[in-house]
């Protein structure tokens, strides 16, 4: 990448955090948001169906990988308002390079999901949660939770551009919200009906929780799923990564 590339990304990439002192309030609820479900769950909604020992230790790492799930719908909203405002068309007639619009976008997300990660794990030691896998272990389970989002992210990116409108996104949440349930996060697959215990063990968001369950060390996890959690994102980002950087150079033209 060009010195140019960098300087213009950077540029895009501040934007994007000065929206974090300009809006102060959405970041805290987008923060707070999972945190509540973390409780909600653990406390209200706690003892999931066929877990075996603590709850909490199966509970955090499936409501980590859903919070990098849910990042999709921050993502599309957040490039949709800006195609609605005209602001991508003003960039377009600027001397920028053409990609640096995605990257401070990508970049920008993924700083604001690390920030997710480290607030929901302090939450989850508060409530008693602890990690067992050893350092190499915590590093590995939060590189596939972050390659998870980044996956996402890129989905996100692609199908704001083709929806068009902020709009769209609550149509896109009625899908998003039942993948991210139809999961191993709150219940065992092997508590469910075979048929729907097979559809959730092949949901991806369940290979990543497995995976950072085994990696924590904790209750749930299975080796195996590892490498199907480090695969699935990366199948998805070959996918929808050159779908949005195509996508947004034919906005460009």
């Amino acid at each position: 990448m060009s010195t140019y590339a960098l300087t213009d990304s950077w540029t895009m990439t501040r934007r994007e955090l000065a929206h974090w002192v300009r809006q102060p309030v959405q970041v805290v609820v987008q923060l707070a948001f999972p945190v509540m479900l973390l409780l909600m769950f653990g406390y209200l909604v706690g003892g999931g169906r066929g877990v075996e020992g603590s709850y909490v230790d199966y509970l955090v790492p499936g409501m980590l990988a859903l919070t990098m799930a849910f990042g999709l719908e921050g993502t599309m909203l957040a490039v949709t308002q800006d195609l609605n405002k005209g602001v991508i068309d003003r960039f377009r007639s600027m001397p920028m390079t053409n990609g640096a619009v995605l990257v401070g976008r990508s970049v920008a997300d993924m700083l604001e999901s690390a920030v997710s990660l480290l607030v929901m794990i302090g939450v989850a030691f508060a409530l008693g949660w602890r990690a067992h896998g050893g350092v190499g272990g915590f590093l590995g389970a939060l590189g596939l939770l972050l390659l998870f989002r980044f996956a996402m992210l890129w989905i996100g990116i692609h199908l704001a551009m083709v929806a068009g409108k902020p709009e769209m996104v609550q149509a896109v949440q009625i899908l998003v919200w039942p993948v991210g349930f139809l999961s191993n996060a709150f219940a065992t697959p092997h508590s469910m009906p075979g048929w729907l215990g097979t559809v959730i063990e092949w949901n991806p968001m369940s290979h990543t929780a497995t995976a950072v369950r085994d990696l924590f060390g904790g209750q749930g996890g299975e080796p195996g799923h590892v490498w199907p959690a480090a695969l699935w994102p990366l199948a998805l980002l070959a996918v929808f990564l050159p779908l949005a950087v195509r996508r947004f150079g034919a906005l460009s033209k």
